[in-house]
Formats: C-alpha cells, structure tokens, sequence
C-alpha cells in the first residue's frame, strides 16, 4: 500500500466514552476511517502508521442523522468507523503519534 493511501484510509481516531472504555478492557481503538476502505486497508494503515500488530478489524456504517435547524430540516452527513483489535501487550498512545 502506498504512503498517500494510508493517510486518506485513516481519518482520524474516533473519541467518544465507549470508545475510551473499549481501549481500556478490551484494548480496540475506533477509526473513522473512508467509505470507501477495506478491512485489509484498514489493517495495514494502522500497523504502518503506529507501529503496531492488528489482531481483528470490525467496521461499522453509522448513518446519518436528521436534525431541525432554524430554515427547516437538515442532515448530517453519515460516516463509516473502525474498531481495530490489536495483540495483546500492545497499545496506541494518540498523545505521542506522529
């Protein structure tokens, strides 16, 4: 996989309350991740980009939500998230990637 690849498979990290206690108990980390990425993508971005071993990747379609606003009804945009399971003894620190 190319380096321009990975950086457009991975979005970003996916910060919520289960997202903490998943890292915590069952040591997965949630992705939001392109619509278009494969669980393989996935896979390989996460070991080349953090250095570590992925053990299972599951994702997820959220969709989108329709919320009110002042000038009638309006949507926003649904996204696709990753939960990556990585070995046991390994871990991801978001305060000191690159």
């Amino acid at each position: 996989m190319n380096q321009e690849r990975i950086f457009k498979v991975l979005l970003g990290p996916h910060m919520t309350e289960k997202a903490t206690l998943l890292a915590d108990e069952k040591n997965q980390y949630v992705f939001k991740v392109a619509s278009d990425a494969t669980k393989l993508e996935i896979k390989k971005a996460v070991e080349q980009l953090f250095d570590v071993k992925v053990n299972a990747v599951s994702v997820i379609n959220t969709k989108s939500k329709t919320r009110r606003t002042l000038h009638g009804l309006g949507r926003r945009k649904g996204f696709r998230k990753a939960m990556v399971s990585l070995v046991e003894g390994q871990a991801i620190d978001f305060a000191d990637a690159e």
